[in-house]
């Protein structure tokens, strides 16, 4: 990530950063002697940011049986190395396949999380890394959706496969993948519909789609990214479950992260699943989208100083 992206990364995760040191200082105030009671106070402190409790407890566990904490900058950066330990699993980047034909990826997620402009952040991405991309609007559910894509697809200068609501999405996701491999598209992204995850209708729906995209190329799709908003914190974890159920997940983008202090999730989200996090939003803009950067995210909810 370039610099001037970096700084705006750290902006946004402002919130989440200012709760995390808020706690410590709170509990660690100058010259305090950093003890068992300390630590246990930091453990609530990271609950507090949805950290998660069995998150929080190991990595409170970890930097006590780690030794002795003579300073705040210490605790800092034990605290950083357990968080950035916990995440460098998950570090997975994004790749499109050398294959020579055209990728599918399958956008899922609940309502409200901002999946669909995901989708055009993703696709901006990928039209900057140099592919040809195509989408498709099989949140047939809602025509405020199709309308939304083609608005993002007009803007971004892609084509649009869709059809009027009602129409079964799996139909339209066939008929995109076949308009892309006839037109050589490098990547298709498949914006499917956003119910709440319990929603049997939902999960069968997603299923159909796989399956029909499957009986044009085995290997289809090639990605199912699941969308989840940072400010559901620990809703996120039952949502990434029931998702990964029914689908097989093979990636994460964690969005708004810049409008919550519950950035702790992302740590949890990491820890119990071990799905890639491919990508973090962290803003409005088509800009404010990166790939997840273990280092970074860590760096940037709990600097060493400041």
């Amino acid at each position: 990530m370039e610099k001037k992206e970096r700084g705006r990364f750290f902006t946004h995760l402002a919130k989440t950063r200012g709760k995390l040191l808020s706690g410590l200082q709170s509990v660690v105030p100058h010259g305090k002697k950093i003890d068992i009671s300390v630590l246990e106070d930091i453990e609530d402190h990271l609950i507090l940011s949805d950290f998660g409790v069995e998150v929080s407890r190991e990595i409170v566990e970890s930097v006590r049986l780690n030794g002795e904490i003579s300073s705040t900058e210490e605790l800092r950066s034990r605290f950083r190395q357990q968080i950035v330990g916990m995440l460098e699993s998950v570090e997975l980047p994004f790749q499109i396949m050398n294959s020579g034909k055209t990728q599918v990826i399958v956008m899922v997620g609940v309502n409200g999380v901002g999946k669909t402009t995901t989708v055009a952040k993703l696709a901006h991405w990928l039209s900057n890394a140099g592919y040809s991309v195509m989408l498709a609007a099989c949140d047939t559910f809602r025509a405020a959706a199709v309308e939304q894509l083609q608005s993002w697809g007009k803007k971004l200068e892609m084509p649009v496969i869709a059809q009027q609501r009602g129409t079964d999405a799996a139909a339209v996701a066939h008929d995109a993948f076949e308009s892309a491999l006839a037109r050589d598209i490098d990547v298709l992204i498949i914006d499917s519909a956003g119910r709440q995850h319990v929603n049997v209708d939902l999960m069968e729906q997603l299923k159909k789609i796989h399956r029909v995209l499957a009986r044009i190329d085995p290997s289809a799709p090639h990605e199912t990214m699941l969308v989840v908003d940072a400010g559901n914190g620990q809703n996120i974890l039952s949502q990434t479950e029931v998702f990964n159920n029914s689908v097989a997940l093979t990636g994460i983008c964690v969005t708004k992260l810049d409008g919550t202090a519950r950035g702790g999730v992302t740590v949890a989200l990491a820890r119990k699943f071990g799905i890639p996090i491919r990508f973090v939003s962290t803003g409005e803009s088509l800009e404010d989208f990166a790939p997840f950067e273990a280092a970074l995210f860590a760096e940037a909810i709990l600097p060493l100083s400041g």
